[in-house]
This record gives C-alpha cells, structure tokens and sequence, in this order.
C-alpha cells in the first residue's frame, strides 16, 4: 500500500552489424536507439525520479563527437530523453545524408548504446548525480561511460583508496568514484599495451587503433571490482566501442542478458528483453554471479569470472515487488506467497468463508491474491467434497442439499479504488493526513454491517503509514467486523543497503512494535544494552561483525510484533477490530526458493558491509540521527 522504491534500472545494446545492415533489414537506422527506448520504457517500474541515456559512434572521424548522452529528472525523463535525441536527429537532417556521413556524423547513431531509470536511496538528486556518468579522454580507449544498478557499503574506504592514488574526485558519490577507480585501471591497460606496442613499431594513428583493438577489460575489473561491497550490477562502455557488465558476487541485483549475430543486450529483467526482441525465455540468461559480460570493440563475447560465485543471496524483494510480474517465474512465485498464507487466514476469520470478502490493495497485490484465493478454493473444494460425502453416507443427499452445498463461493470484491494522488502544495501535517484518508474510494454495499470480516492482501508492510493515514480508515467506514490486513511479505524490520529506499531504523513499523513490546515489558535497558554494543562494533574486522540489532526482536514471538504492529496502526476511532498477518521466513523460502536473500526480513546480511549499516543506523536512530549516514 506504499510505494517503496528501487535503485535503478539498466539495459544496453551493442549492435554487431553495420548500420546499413539495420537499415536494409529493419527499414531504419535507429534501429538500437528504438530498442533502448523500448527496454527502457518497459523498465520504467525501476525508476521514476530521473533516467538517462548514452550513445558511442565507433566510426566518427577525429574532431567529431564519438560519445552522446541525454538526461532528464522526472516521472516523465523517458518521453524527455527520446524527444530530445529525436529532434537533434531530425535537426541533422540524416535523410539527407549518405550512409557514411550517417555513421560519422548523425547524432545518436551509433553501435553501443545505454540506459539507466533511477531511484535515489542516498538522498542525493539533482540531474548531475543522474547516470550514465562520463569519464572524457582525447584517447576514445580511454573515455568511458557507465552506469548502474547499486548501493556500495563501503564508499567511505573506495574514496580513500581512489584519492591514496592520487585522484581527486569531483563529486562524493560511489558513481562518481566507481568511474575514477575504473577509468585509472583503464588509463593502466592502455599505458601497458602503449608501451607494448611502440616497443614492437607502431606509432601514431596506427598505435591508438592497435590500444583499441586489444583493450582487455577483464584485468581493469579484476583490479577494482573486488574492493566494492554491496550489490551491484555496473555496466560500462569504453569510447572505442568495449561494452561489458559486472555483477555482484552474491547476485543480489539482477542481470539477464541475449545474444545473437546482430545484437548483445543487457537488462535487470528478463521479459522485458523477450518482449523487446521477441525471443524465447530459454534464449535470455542470466549473468552468473560474480561474472562480467565482455563485448570488444570486434563485437567478441565473452562471459568472464571475475569475482567468483559465493552463496547465492538474490534478493527476494525483487521477486516479491520490485520486478516484472510478467516473467513467468515471478508469476508463479508470487501465487505460491499468497498460497502460503491460507491457513493463517482461515485461523483469522474462525474458518468462516461464509461471513469473510476477500480483496487486495494496491494492484501490484493482484498475483499473491490469485493464490490466496486458489489456496482458499482448494480449502473449500475439500470442505465441499466432505459434506456431499457425509450427505451421501447418511442418505439424505438429493439434488437440492447438493446444489447448496455447491453454491458455497468466496465473497471476493473490489473493495478499494485508488481516487486521487496527494498534492504537493497541501502542505500542512493535519491537511495532508486527511487528504491522505481520501486517497482510495471504497465500494459500499459488499459488507454485512458489524458481521462480515474483511480480508485484504498487500505485498508488504514496511512503514505503515499508508495503513494508519489511510487505508483502515477507509475500510472501517464500510462497517467490517474485523478487518485481516495481509502481507505477503515478512516482517521488515532491518534497513537494505543494496539498492532498495530503506535506510531508516525507525521507520519500520515492526522495528517500533518491537521497541514499545521493549517497554511494555519492562526490557527497555535491552536497548542501551544494544547500542553499547554496537558502538564496540564499528572497531571490529570483518569476520568479527555482527548484527547487533537482532536482540531487540530477541524476546517476542512473530505474533506478538504483529499484534503489537496492528495495535499502533489502527487509528483512533477505528470501530473494527484490526488484525495484521504476515508471511513466515519459511513460506517465503518455500514460496521463492531460488532467491532467498532476505537480510531486511532476517537481518543476515550478505557482506560485511551491511552488517556495519544495521550497527550505524541503530547508533543513528538512539542518538536521535536518523538521518545521519
């Protein structure tokens, strides 16, 4: 019911072939451009706060630019982005040009392109912090763009290392220094095979196309990717024309990538390349962990270890929210979460379907309905069968007792529809919350008054603030009995660190539920007990670390944070008794076995990095900081 939001984003496409070959094939020499727009467009869900684009000619003459980008802030940067690269197209006039004077001079017009769709999550905007970044070079093989999917725990020690050796980074941003750490590794391979080859002859313009026809980007990554702590998928492409994408060694962001003679391309999703290229789902693969796709300026692929595969920790989030529903996979796994949680509904409702609706809020809680509601047909179908049985041991079963018992259907409604969005200049707290009550409309009608209970599913509570502001409120006003607010998430109670909008201790509402049932119980010195020891922690190696926090949930059971939970989100005047469920670690590794990262739920964190945030974010929030990184 609150919209949380993801990092980034990303897709590229190298074309292989001349542009003449697209334009005789496909009718149009933009035909890469079309295709990022596209892969963009269908990525929009990853981010809607700003995007960019970027563009390397590799056959534009010297004196000529050979690099374009294009970035715009807003929901609607997309439309922006492509309006501005379409009008400076139609502004050089390509119709009037050869195809040699297209692949020298046209804008935008190239072999390598890149996207990126961006969500803050250090609270840094502003376009000059919007990716693709650029690194500039009067050498093409040393101009370098990248963007990314990522969130680095360690930027603090990354700057150190990348100012130790001398460079001076203009901005404080893991962007910004990610690209000094790589362009110095790159300005190293060029420097080794300029050396190489002037011993072996060659001189001038003949020497540069020699650097760029045997850049090796797989030492360049080997230097520096090892140094990075968090998940990340980073993607890069020199101004000669090498292409590549690195991955985090836990897989904990997403990579898919599909190859044939006429293109590579990269993107965090796979349906949107299938859709995009009209291939099979067999034909898009996944980039392992810890592996780099390598793309040369000759259009070779490589698929390269770089880091090494380690425990395999791809975040659930993605497989619960963030990510396309339309992949075949995410689809049945997000069923199976709603599946899952069917017997601590009908425990809830007392095992009456007859007095219970059953809806879902927002529409990003549709699939994990559908499985509920499949989990709870399949209840009733065995509840059904039993009486017909029963009725025809004792002898009493005709075609009327039958037919009623046949007749017994879930009450599933439409019970909420999104009706407004809140308005920026309502500005004061009071105005706004009851705006905020006003959001969702609700069907009236569906509900037996003070009889009925109403069950409603999200895909996670994280904050509940939509729930206390708006949503209760709104369901009351239909006279429920009780109403069973649903997660098909666990509990969230520790921050992300890899790429999601959860940075703030207290904001989880299960993290204070926790904090009060502290002090209800008379356990509060749990608390300066914890930041005690997480003040020790920050001095701690890696193998030493540990998460500190985990000692608040320590005392209660899941149950008790729940109810605890639905306690302080109930609004006053809230007629209805208020129940919140939550799905349990094990349904959610049963539910989604193929990625079980789950440190916000669980707090084990991946790498060393995460650990030291959770420590720091619980200092923050006791030392009243909670904005303080």
């Amino acid at each position: 019911m609150e919209q949380l939001k993801h990092e980034c984003g990303v897709a590229m496409v190298r074309l292989l072939k001349p542009l003449t070959y697209y334009k005789e094939k496909y009718g149009t020499y933009t035909y890469g451009l079309n295709k990022l727009y596209l892969l963009m467009e269908k990525q929009h869900n990853r981010g809607q706060e700003a995007a960019g684009a970027g563009c390397i000619k590799m056959h534009s003459p010297a004196g000529n630019e050979y690099v374009f980008r294009e970035r715009a802030l807003g929901s609607g940067a997309i439309q922006d982005i492509f309006s501005s690269i379409n009008h400076q197209i139609d502004e050089a006039g390509i119709n009037d040009m050869t195809t040699g004077q297209i692949e020298a001079y046209a804008p935008f017009i190239g072999e390598v392109y890149m996207g990126h769709l961006r969500y803050s999550t250090t609270g840094k905007s502003g376009l000059s912090y919007v990716h693709p970044f650029l690194r500039r070079n009067n050498w093409r093989s040393r101009s370098l763009m990248l963007c990314g999917n990522f969130n680095m725990t360690n930027v603090d020690h990354i700057f150190n290392e990348v100012v130790a050796k001398g460079q001076h980074p203009r901005i404080y941003a893991d962007t910004v220094i990610i690209l000094e750490q790589l362009g110095y590794e790159l300005d190293r391979e060029n420097s080794r095979l300029y050396h190489q080859l002037s011993a072996d002859g060659l001189d001038g313009q003949q020497l540069a196309s020699a650097i760029e026809d045997n850049i090796d980007m797989r030492p360049v990554l080997k230097a520096t990717a090892p140094e990075w702590d968090g998940g990340f998928v980073i993607c890069g492409a020199s101004g000669s024309g090498d292409m590549w994408a690195v991955r985090d060694s836990h897989g904990i962001r997403p990579a898919f990538y599909y190859a044939d003679d006429e293109v590579v391309v990269v993107a965090s999703e796979r349906p949107v390349i299938q859709t995009v290229f009209n291939v099979r789902r067999a034909q898009v693969k996944e980039l392992t962990p810890g592996s780099a796709i390598i793309v040369n300026k000759n259009g070779e692929l490589s698929i390269s270890d770089i880091l090494g595969e380690q425990k395999n920790e791809r975040c659930s989030f993605e497989r619960i929210y963030f990510s396309r529903g339309s992949d075949a996979s995410i689809y049945q796994e997000r069923k199976n979460l709603g599946r899952q949680l069917v017997e601590k509904i009908l425990k809830s409702v007392d095992y009456d379907l007859k007095h219970a609706v059953f809806s879902f809020i927002p529409n990003t809680a549709e699939v994990a309905f559908i499985g509920m509601i499949e989990g709870l047909e399949k209840y009733l179908d065995k509840q059904r069968a039993t009486k017909i049985i029963e009725l025809c041991k004792s002898g009493k079963a005709d075609e009327e007792s039958v037919r009623q018992i046949m007749a017994e259907k879930l009450r599933i409604e439409k019970v909420a529809i999104k009706d407004i969005k809140l308005r920026t200049f309502i500005a004061e707290g009071a105005s706004r919350d009851d705006l905020a009550a006003h959001v969702y409309d609700v069907t009236y009608g569906i509900i037996e008054n003070d009889v009925d209970t109403l069950v409603v599913i999200d895909d996670s509570i994280v904050r509940g603030t939509t729930l206390k502001q708006s949503i209760l409120s709104m369901l009351d006003r239909l006279h429920p009995k009780k109403i069973v607010v649903v997660s098909s998430s666990p509990q969230v109670r520790y921050p992300d660190y890899y790429g999601i909008d959860m940075s703030r201790m207290g904001e989880f509402c299960s993290f204070r539920a926790a904090v009060e049932l502290l002090h209800d119980t008379g356990q509060a010195a749990i608390l300066d007990d914890v930041y005690q020891r997480c003040l020790k922690q920050a001095d701690l190696s890696d193998d030493k670390i540990e998460n500190c926090v985990k000692a608040i949930y320590a005392p209660f059971t899941d149950d008790e944070i729940s109810a605890k939970t639905a306690q302080m989100l109930t609004p006053k005047g809230t007629k209805a008794e208020v129940e919140i469920i939550y799905q349990t670690l094990d349904g959610l590794h049963e539910s989604v076995p193929e990625s079980p990262g789950d440190w916000y739920f669980s707090g084990n964190y991946p790498t060393p990095g995460g650990t030291r945030l959770v420590n720091q974010a619980f200092i923050n929030y006791y030392e009243g900081n909670p904005d303080k990184r």
